[in-house]
């Protein structure tokens, strides 16, 4: 995981002395919008807009989903990046599932962000939303790339009845996604790259608490938000996913399983199951990339075969009260 510095990469893995051994994830630097109402340059229009993702990263693995369910394939373009990730940062390679730069013809994610802002300093992360118009980035931030497909596509999308931010839940929403943005989402980070014993037990115990109360919650409804589906539940979705087969190995994240809490295993079945979601769904990209990528906390690069994930309903959705 290197980085840019004055549009130069550099091959630098996460500095955690200055943080008392503690992993602090920086904010995204591109912070642009598409706005169908006329009140910035980006206008969503089909075709002008391009994605760069990862399949195993679970930011972009956000707006895999939100472009799949919202129905803007055809609208927006897609690139995939290898799931290895070496010294030269994310790269197009020629692993099954990988797509390649057709638009800026980059070998180098980090040549996309030159092409925008040739010095650039910061890291170079997925996913990123390309305009071909301005030839620029408009967003890296995946929290504001899911709300711009939610709404501001509607014209070229599909599915635009679909509405996973509705007007009247947002409050609650936003609520939710602030507990579970620094102590699930990103809090299996915060376990996995602590360097200090101190660090990774306060991750540790917050990660497991959160969940245990999000088990509770789920106990009482469908939802996270009620009982219809909304963007906190698929912001949580892509951690959970991974949980089992990365995060409770490589990521130490040890105490439980999601498949040892009832209500939370059964709310990822349901979610995997919904018509579309399985698509974005790469494991072999997932395992790979944190396994074969990590040489710091996995220096070998031995890929785990198991566990099984059981997400898969033999008679149809799985129903849940």
């Amino acid at each position: 995981m290197g980085r840019l510095i004055d549009g130069v990469w550099s091959d630098q893995w996460y500095d955690t002395k200055s943080s008392g051994g503690r992993f602090v994830r920086k904010e995204s630097s591109f912070r642009d919008w598409v706005r169908a109402d006329g009140s910035t340059r980006f206008a969503p229009e089909a075709g002008r807009y391009h994605l760069y993702v990862s399949f195993a990263c679970p930011w972009a693995h956000r707006t895999l989903i939100f472009q799949k369910l919202k129905g803007l394939e055809d609208a927006i373009s897609l690139s995939v990046v290898d799931p290895y990730m070496g010294a030269n940062g994310w790269e197009f390679g020629s692993s099954e599932g990988c797509i390649p730069d057709e638009v800026n013809a980059a070998k180098l994610l980090h040549e996309v962000y030159t092409k925008a802002e040739p010095t650039y300093t910061g890291r170079v992360t997925v996913p990123v939303l390309w305009d071909r118009q301005h030839s620029t980035i408009v967003s890296n931030e995946s929290s504001e790339i899911i709300r711009m497909f939610n709404a501001e596509f509607d014209a070229v999308a599909a599915h635009p009845e679909l509405d996973f931010y509705p007007e009247g839940l947002r409050e609650e929403i936003d609520d939710i996604n602030a507990f579970v943005y620094p102590n699930v989402n990103n809090g299996v980070y915060r376990c996995g790259f602590a360097t200090t014993q101190q660090a990774y037990e306060e991750a540790f115990g917050e990660l497991f608490g959160a969940l245990d109360r999000l088990e509770d919650r789920l106990g009482q409804q469908r939802y996270l938000v009620g009982d219809r589906l909304t963007e906190a539940d698929w912001r949580l979705f892509t951690t959970l996913v991974r949980f089992d087969p990365v995060y409770v190995g490589h990521f130490k994240c040890n105490l439980r399983r999601i498949a040892d809490m009832q209500n939370l295993q059964g709310y990822l079945r349901e979610l995997y199951q919904v018509p579309g979601v399985a698509e974005t769904v790469n494991m072999t990209h997932i395992k790979r990339h944190y396994y074969e990528s990590h040489t710091t906390i996995n220096p070998t690069g031995v890929v785990p075969v198991g566990p099984e994930l059981h997400l898969e309903a033999p008679h149809g959705r799985a129903e849940r009260v």
